[in-house]
């Protein structure tokens, strides 16, 4: 091969062309590139604006019984957003929900199927695709599974197919969230006393403020709430400074979820909660019993339980289950969640 200064001409001005081919091909990539993003950018901030469940974050711990019972009870995810629940009306000493927003007050149907999708969505996003192919064969068979389910555990709004499936759980499926619970006992247990024993809050009123009562055959069942359905109720929150911020160091405490809740539950002498289903089996229900009279029990899938003051209880609410306090005398209370 000979070279001459015509031949290095020709090989620069080839080298030369090829480089500004190549420029061209990497821009036109990088270009279609950047409106793929663009694009993909659109559609999730539609999605986010679109979903009406989107709202504050939720922790539910477990159920207290006192007076009676006291319990503080939450909601783990232990498996598995919510707006304001503005509804709340009292008549008669009983709280009865009137807000559209409630899962648990809205007929089933595809418009339901479709708000719980967008829920979950974001959700099951930080796992896996097929994890998120299992809640959108949940959604888009709701109504098969939620018909053809046996009597003892049936939920009222959602049901998530191949989760492990029992009444109560090991206190090892939540280690972590059950231990940080138990120690936190005794300021629970202190702060219940505040609130449980204030002032009315009103003229007329047997309720300190904060609480509600909800509808039961005998006695008396009363809830304060610092999550309800995904939404922090901020007076009571600021009502109980240690009990909110041990719900914020729960690793498993449900975040922007309408299934979420966190709240005291006291149980009077006499009071029997019916039998009922929970809304969902994505969660797991946390109990800690802070002051627990004798003859206080909950039943979940025909299994009795008895709670213990500062011990935790773990139970997946979409079995039937009631709670029932047929002592004489003190009241029963748990947290709740």
């Amino acid at each position: 091969m000979e070279w001459s200064l015509e031949r290095v001409r020709e090989m620069v001005a080839g080298g030369i062309q090829s480089m500004r081919d190549c420029e061209s091909s990497a821009f036109g990539t990088a270009m279609c590139l950047l409106l793929l993003f663009v694009w993909y950018c659109y559609r999730v901030g539609r999605e986010h604006s679109s979903s009406p469940l989107r709202g504050g974050y939720s922790t539910e711990p477990s159920r207290v019984g006192g007076g009676g019972g006291v319990l503080i009870s939450t909601e783990a995810d232990g498996r598995a957003k919510g707006r304001p629940v503005s509804g709340l009306e009292e008549q008669n000493g009983f709280a009865y929900c009137q807000s559209t927003e409630c899962f648990r007050c809205t007929n089933t149907g595809e418009g339901l199927n479709q708000r719980l999708y967008h829920s979950l969505q974001d959700y099951a996003k930080r796992y896996t695709w097929s994890g998120m192919g299992r809640v959108h064969k949940g959604v888009r068979d709701q109504g098969r599974y939620l018909t053809s389910r046996p009597t003892i555990q049936r939920p009222e709004v959602f049901f998530l197919p191949d989760l492990p499936s029992a009444p109560f759980f090991s206190r090892d499926a939540q280690k972590h969230d059950v231990e940080l619970l138990e120690r936190s006992f005794p300021a629970l247990l202190a702060e219940l006393e505040n609130i449980y024993h204030a002032p009315p809050a009103r003229a007329g009123s047997s309720l300190p403020p904060g609480w509600k009562a909800n509808s039961t055959p005998n006695g008396q069942w009363w809830t304060f709430y610092l999550v309800n359905q995904g939404t922090p109720l901020a007076l009571n929150a600021r009502r109980c400074p240690r009990a909110w911020r041990v719900l914020s160091q729960l690793r498993t405490f449900i975040a922007n979820n309408v299934f979420g809740n966190a709240c005291f539950s006291v149980l009077t002498p006499g009071a029997l909660i019916t039998e009922h289903y929970g809304p969902t089996n994505v969660r797991l229900r946390c109990h800690l019993g802070l002051r627990v009279p004798s003859s206080c029990e909950l039943v979940v899938g025909g299994e009795p339980q008895c709670w213990s003051e500062g011990s935790c209880l773990l139970f997946d609410d979409s079995f039937l289950h009631r709670a029932f306090h047929e002592g004489e005398r003190g009241t029963a209370v748990c947290e709740e969640g």
